[in-house]
């Protein structure tokens, strides 16, 4: 067995497949990782739940290759602000969305939480800032999901 340290650059965004859209109407898909578990920056597991929040164009995510994905990254040692916006950056690459929105929301360690959230519609990340719920931090995933 390898005592190798695998950083973020490891990560392996080929694991990621699409299905076809097949819809050609607008829709929303949101996805919830729950166990979303990786190697903080001191080599302790870190743990979060991951709330996707996805507006399909050509491709819809194929959920067991996004489990496969999820999975490697128990061995990523990676801070959480960099591997939301690599998981997110990958999300974009591959499925090229109408809008992509991820939620982060990491288990508390040392008595402090975190929260942290990335929308393609903002505009610092391109977007045209044309859906307006984002603004709202009104979550409801506890009680839908």
């Amino acid at each position: 067995m390898s005592n190798e340290v695998l950083t973020w650059e490891k990560i392996d965004s080929s694991l990621l497949l699409g299905l076809p859209n097949p819809s050609q109407g607008a829709y929303e898909i949101k996805v919830k990782i729950p166990e979303f578990t990786f190697l903080g920056v001191q080599g302790q597991p870190d743990f979060a739940a991951v709330y996707l929040t996805f507006y399909p164009n050509k491709k819809i995510i194929e959920l067991k290759s996004l489990k496969q994905y999820v999975y490697q990254l128990r061995n990523i040692v990676v801070s959480y602000e960099r591997l939301i916006n690599v998981f997110y950056d990958h999300l974009i690459e591959v499925f090229e969305p109408e809008r992509l929105r991820v939620v982060m929301i990491c288990n508390p360690r040392g008595g402090i939480s975190s929260r942290l959230t990335i929308d393609s519609d903002w505009k610092a990340r391109g977007g045209e800032e044309k859906y307006r719920d984002w603004m709202s931090h009104d979550d409801v995933w506890d009680v839908v999901l």
